[in-house]
């Protein structure tokens, strides 16, 4: 089943959306413009509510369908959508690029954010559909945690939802193909902050220090060897030690150096593996080497898990939408989604929509094929329709 006709007459309509949105880009919770940009359009269409200020900027349109649900039957969707970008500057040269110095949408939110607003409105003109569909534009997916925060300022309950999908735009995947799995499609992340506390000198004198650059590179070896020693080969895990900050001259031996990096793991079993043992093996380089190192670990966004059900409707709409051959399975991603809160408060699923072959997500040159629009838009459009169906 093709593309959504309508969609394809909207299409110049969401492309400019979007543009206009990607020459604005805005950080985390400090999205008003982009908030404001997406009420001003929801009241446009004629949504039965337009809330804002969910999450600090979120914002939620509430659109009933003309149908009338029957008992038992699912009665809310809600879908949604991120809005923030990242502090990166852009380097695509685009007429449309960012116009705010160190600022750029490099993973496609502003796709997402423009593909769902033109669901709203073709919902909004139609109805074609029993109970509500809630429209979620959430700020702050880039480390923020604005989804926990939509959902802690009542979310879910406010508005009924009883099943929520989420979507991202994917490089690599063709134009007009999605890629979706049930269970973990996502990993948790967690971010490991160490500093450590040696006894600095002279450098013709090691004897006579505690070398913070020595303990800093036994501490990454020896990090490494949780996944590769502890973690079950037939499970994921990865710890990436990225920063390393010691020293500023070639001759003395530093007192202190720091570290910073990143976990990745794709169960809860793991997760607390893989914690366990960090702190185990900073403790032993401890005593060991004889400094003192202090870690901090703090669990972010927890894994991103698909409920089967969901993701068995998601995959037999992506499929209506784009054809029995362009829907893939996808192998878990080791990349992180805070929408995993979401789905952690109710059933559903996310799913990835082809954008090309394009940069990467977080890159300088990424930018959203507005060609992916057609297919994203009619997915959302075909969920609501076939999951509230008279």
């Amino acid at each position: 089943m093709p593309i959504v006709n309508r969609v394809a007459d909207l299409h110049p309509e969401i492309q400019a959306w979007r543009r206009d949105l990607h020459e604005h880009p805005e950080l985390l919770y400090d999205v008003h413009r982009t908030a404001a940009f997406v009420a001003d359009r929801l009241r446009e269409f004629g949504c039965d509510e337009v809330a804002t200020g969910l999450g600090k900027t979120g914002v939620v349109g509430v659109i009933k369908g003309r149908k009338a649900a029957t008992n038992g039957q699912l009665k809310v969707i809600g879908l949604r959508a991120d809005m923030d970008a990242l502090p990166i500057e852009e380097q695509t040269n685009l007429p449309y690029a960012s116009k705010a110095k160190g600022m750029m949408h490099a993973c496609g939110h502003d796709g997402h954010t423009a593909m769902l607003l033109g669901a709203a409105r073709y919902l909004a003109e139609t109805r074609n559909f029993a109970g509500s569909a809630v429209v979620i534009f959430q700020p702050a997916e880039e480390g923020g945690a604005g989804a926990a925060a939509m959902i802690k300022d009542g979310l879910m309950e406010r508005f009924g939802i009883e099943q929520v999908y989420g979507m991202h735009n994917g490089p690599g995947i063709p134009i007009g193909s999605f890629a979706i799995r049930s269970g973990p499609i996502m990993a948790a992340t967690d971010a490991i902050d160490i500093r450590i506390e040696g006894h600095g000198g002279h450098a013709a004198r090691p004897h006579k220090c505690i070398d913070s650059v020595m303990v800093g590179a036994q501490l990454v070896t020896a990090l490494q060897q949780i996944v590769s020693r502890n973690v079950d080969p037939l499970e994921s895990a990865v710890i990436s030690m990225c920063e390393f900050h010691a020293g500023n001259a070639r001759n003395v031996i530093p007192q202190t150096a720091e570290l910073h990096g990143t976990v990745r793991t794709l169960t809860p079993e793991v997760r607390d593996l893989v914690e366990r043992r960090v702190r185990e093996v900073v403790a032993g380089v401890a005593q060991i080497t004889g400094a003192r190192i202090d870690l901090t670990y703090e669990r972010g966004y927890p894994v991103t898990v698909n409920h089967a059900a969901q993701t068995e409707q998601a995959i037999s709409i992506a499929k209506q939408v784009a054809g029995e051959g362009n829907v893939h399975e996808t192998p878990p991603l080791m990349g992180a989604e805070d929408f995993a809160y979401m789905l952690e408060a109710r059933p559903g699923a996310f799913i990835f929509c082809g954008n090309g072959d394009s940069a990467g997500l977080h890159h300088p040159a990424y930018n959203f094929n507005d060609e992916a629009i057609l297919y994203g838009t009619s997915y959302w459009i075909k969920l609501v329709e076939n999951s509230l169906a008279a």
